[in-house]
């Protein structure tokens, strides 16, 4: 099946001797042009880390990450075991939101996902219980449940209101979160002397950077990111 969409590339080589010899790097680079062969696709941003594959707290990672949310691109490495050998960490890409391919095992993700899908349906069931006894304790301090309904006293139920309450909150941070993924791409425009908002939406419009919702860039947007930023 021929690669399409965007890319963000990660090697990583274990010693500062493998990081400016290339030992390992291009073999590296060579297996993920050999899987993006052919298709529609674009290599956008390619990012190389030298550190131990025992340590998590890897910046580079961390920054191809943040591209991939930022293109809504795929992170593609060569092997598996460049990302980590910590079954946690591979776990910690589904928090990430970026999906991923391992040029040497194209069908990893699919166990990976597997994996993740019994973490996810444990702690959904978690929350289902929690969940479950937080209504049973509203029920028994006499909160009708359910809709707009209203209590003893005329007024909305307090548990309906807390519930608006945090989905407002919630939708606030992911906002937030985009924005903070966005700002990298912003600042450079600006550092380069763009700074009108009509200016900077064309500017990430022809880098390829999509807005939260998928769509193209208008001045109203990138305002309202700027002022989540601020």
């Amino acid at each position: 099946m021929a690669a399409t969409g965007k890319w963000v590339a990660y090697y990583r080589v274990s010693t500062d001797k493998q990081g400016k010899s290339g030992l390992g790097l291009q073999a590296q680079r060579s297996a993920v042009e050999t899987y993006l062969n052919g298709g529609d696709w674009k290599l956008v941003k390619e990012f190389t880390e030298v550190e131990s594959g025992k340590r998590s707290d890897r910046p580079q990672l961390q920054a191809a990450l943040d591209a991939c949310r930022m293109f809504g691109a795929k992170l593609v490495i060569a092997k598996l075991d460049r990302l980590s050998r910590d079954a946690h960490f591979l776990l910690g890409l589904e928090k990430a939101g970026v999906d991923f391919v391992a040029a040497d095992m194209p069908n990893a993700n699919r166990l990976t996902i597997g994996i993740m899908a019994m973490v996810a349906d444990e702690e959904r069931r978690m929350i289902s219980a929690r969940t479950k006894a937080a209504l049973q304790a509203a029920k028994a301090r006499g909160v009708k449940l359910g809709g707009h309904r209203t209590g003893a006293d005329g007024k909305p139920a307090t548990l309906t209101l807390d519930t608006i309450a945090m989905g407002r909150e919630a939708i606030a941070k992911r906002a937030h979160a985009k924005a903070v993924d966005i700002a990298p791409a912003i600042r450079e425009l600006q550092a380069a002397g763009i700074t009108s908002l009509t200016a900077i939406a064309a500017g990430l419009n022809e880098q390829g950077i999509p807005t939260p919702r998928g769509g193209l860039w208008q001045a109203v947007q990138v305002s309202r990111v700027l002022e989540r930023l601020a």
